[in-house]
């Protein structure tokens, strides 16, 4: 299943070689709600790994993105001890831009601006080059 979540981003790490095969990377994104009049904030820390990793680099400290993510839970014992471990595994991040008239976000208009219409010689007003 996956999930996502769109805030500020505050932090980005370098890139960790775990072993010879396999390398993080994490960062984390800051969500602010207002619950009843309460601003909450949270810093949320994920990790990319392997191909994944190079996702963080296009984007800028303090750009607000969305990130989708997947929830991985694994159950660790050692001396007796049991620990359960939780990742947030981000598999893909988008730009998002800041709505100057609402106050909310929104995706980046990557169709504008739009192409030219083609209809100028056209028999019968088509708007098909062809």
């Amino acid at each position: 299943m996956s999930f996502e979540i769109t805030g500020k981003l505050v932090v980005k790490y370098n890139t960790m070689q775990r072993s010879e095969t396999f390398k993080t990377r994490e960062f984390v994104i800051e969500k602010s709600d207002d619950i009843n009049g309460r601003i909450i904030t949270n810093y949320i820390k994920f990790q990319a790994v392997q191909d994944r990793t190079a996702i963080v680099d296009r984007f800028n400290e303090g750009e607000t993105v969305k990130v989708y993510f997947n929830i991985r839970g694994t159950r660790w014992e050692k001396d007796g001890k049991v620990n359960y471990i939780t990742n947030l595994d981000a598999w893909r991040m988008e730009a998002m831009m800041q709505d100057a008239a609402g106050g909310g976000d929104r995706m980046p208009d990557y169709n504008a601006p739009q192409a030219p219409s083609f209809n100028g010689g056209a028999a019968g007003g088509d708007d098909l080059p062809f």
